[in-house]
């Protein structure tokens, strides 16, 4: 019966850093669809949007390197 649990554990801690990978992703992918959507509108703020495009993706990559940490746990 230990052995059960073990391994839907595992199963369950595998899930939590696929589905916070995921999320990651498609935080990234949006906020990289929607900066390329404003430069074409705004050409004169590239400068600005970028770097707020780049510290978005950064807080989105934090939920997926959250998720590893806490598969290893």
């Amino acid at each position: 019966m230990m052995e059960i649990n073990g391994i839907i554990g595992d199963i369950g801690r595998g899930l939590t850093a696929a589905l916070g990978c995921l999320s990651a992703a498609i935080g990234v992918a949006l906020i990289g669809m929607k900066a390329v959507e404003m430069v074409g509108r705004n050409p004169g703020a590239s400068g600005k949007i970028l770097v707020q495009a780049i510290l978005g993706m950064a807080l989105a990559e934090a939920v997926a390197f959250y998720s590893l940490f806490l598969y290893q746990g």
